[in-house]
C-alpha cells in the first residue's frame, strides 16, 4: 500500500490533471463558440473574403478551422464558376438569338417584297437573297449541332495516320475561287508528304473553319505552311487583318466571342472554338497570335510513322 504522503501526491496530481483537462475543454469550447460566430458572419456576408481565424494552440482545433476554410474557399470558387457559366449562358443565348433572328428578319422582308408586283429580275434577286439567308441559317444551326456533339461525353474520335498535306491542298482548292473573288493571295508552303495521327473528318472540319475565318477577315493574303518540330507537325495559318487587337486574341477561342456588336458574318468565336475543341480531342494544341496586322494560328499535331 502507498503511504499517506504517496496518496496525497497521487491525489494532487490527479486533481491537477483534471483541472488542466477542464481548462483545455473550456478553451476548446471558447474556440468553438468563437469559430461558430465567425462562421455565422461568413454566411451572412458571403460575398466578402472572410475566413475562420483562431489563435488556438490546440492542434485539432487548428486543423478543424483549416478544413472549414478549405470548404469555404471551394464553395466560393464553385459559386464564382456557376455565376460565370450563367453569364456565359446568357451571352450565348443572346448571340444565338441575334444570329438566327437577323437572317430571319431579312428573309421575311424580302418575302413580303415578293408579294408586290415587282419585275422578274428583281424577283430573282430577292429569291437569291432569301436562299443565301437560308444557307446562312443552315450553317449556323449545323455549327451549334456540331459543337453540342463535340462537347458530349460520348463523342469519340478514331485516330489513324492522315496525309495532312493532301487534305490541306484539297480544302484550299475548294475555296480558291472564293479567295480569288476577294483578291486574296493564297500560298501553300512545305507541302511535302506529311502524315499525322488524327481523325480525317475532324481535320477536314478544322481546315474548313480556318479557311472560312480567313475568307471573312483577311484583306490581302492567306498563307498555309507545314513545319516539322520534334514529335509534332505544326500547321501555320496566317492572314492579314486590320481590325484585330490583342484583347481579341485573348478571347478568340471563346465560343461567346464576337468581333463586334454587329457580328459581321458571325461565327468567328464559334468556328475557332470548334477548332480548339477538335484539336484537344485529338491530343493536339492550337494557339493564336497577333503581330502587327498579321493574325496567325499554330496547330500542333502528333506525327504519324508511315511503315
Amino acid at each position: 500500500m502507498l503511504p499517506m504522503n504517496g496518496w496525497m501526491i497521487f491525489g494532487i496530481c490527479m486533481l491537477f490533471i483534471a483541472i488542466l483537462s477542464i481548462y483545455k475543454l473550456l478553451i476548446i469550447r471558447w474556440d468553438m463558440k468563437k469559430m461558430a460566430r465567425q462562421l455565422k458572419d461568413v454566411n451572412e456576408h458571403f460575398g466578402t473574403n472572410e475566413l475562420i481565424r483562431t489563435n488556438s494552440h490546440d492542434q485539432l482545433t487548428s486543423e478543424f478551422s483549416k478544413e472549414i476554410n478549405k470548404l469555404i474557399h471551394l464553395y466560393k470558387e464553385n459559386e464564382r464558376y456557376l455565376e460565370k457559366r450563367e453569364t456565359q449562358l446568357r451571352t450565348e443565348i443572346t448571340n444565338i438569338s441575334h444570329d438566327l433572328r437577323t437572317p430571319l428578319t431579312s428573309m421575311k422582308g424580302f418575302s413580303q417584297l415578293l408579294l408586290d408586283d415587282v419585275p422578274v429580275a428583281k424577283r430573282e434577286e430577292y429569291v437569291d437573297i432569301i436562299l443565301g439567308k437560308i444557307d446562312l441559317l443552315t450553317n449556323q444551326v449545323d455549327l451549334f449541332y456540331e459543337l453540342a456533339s463535340i462537347l458530349s461525353a460520348d463523342y469519340k474520335l478514331e485516330m489513324t495516320s492522315i496525309p495532312l498535306n493532301e487534305i490541306i491542298e484539297e480544302k484550299a482548292l475548294l475555296f480558291y475561287s472564293d479567295f480569288r473573288e476577294k483578291s486574296i493571295d493564297v500560298q501553300l508552303a512545305n507541302m511535302g508528304e506529311s502524315h499525322v495521327l488524327a481523325n480525317k473528318e475532324a481535320i477536314e472540319r478544322i481546315l474548313v473553319n480556318i479557311i472560312q475565318n480567313a475568307l471573312r477577315y483577311a484583306t490581302s493574303y492567306f498563307h498555309l505552311r507545314l513545319e516539322a518540330e520534334d514529335n509534332y507537325l505544326s500547321l501555320y495559318a496566317e492572314n492579314d487583318s486590320n481590325d484585330l487587337t490583342e484583347a481579341d486574341i485573348a478571347d478568340i477561342f471563346n465560343r461567346t466571342y464576337r468581333k463586334d456588336s454587329s457580328r459581321r458574318n458571325g461565327q468567328l468565336g464559334l468556328g475557332l472554338h470548334i477548332v480548339q475543341q477538335l484539336m484537344e480531342k485529338q491530343g493536339g494544341e492550337v494557339e493564336a497570335k497577333l503581330e502587327g496586322e498579321k493574325f496567325s494560328l499554330q496547330l500542333k499535331f502528333y506525327k504519324s510513322i508511315v511503315l
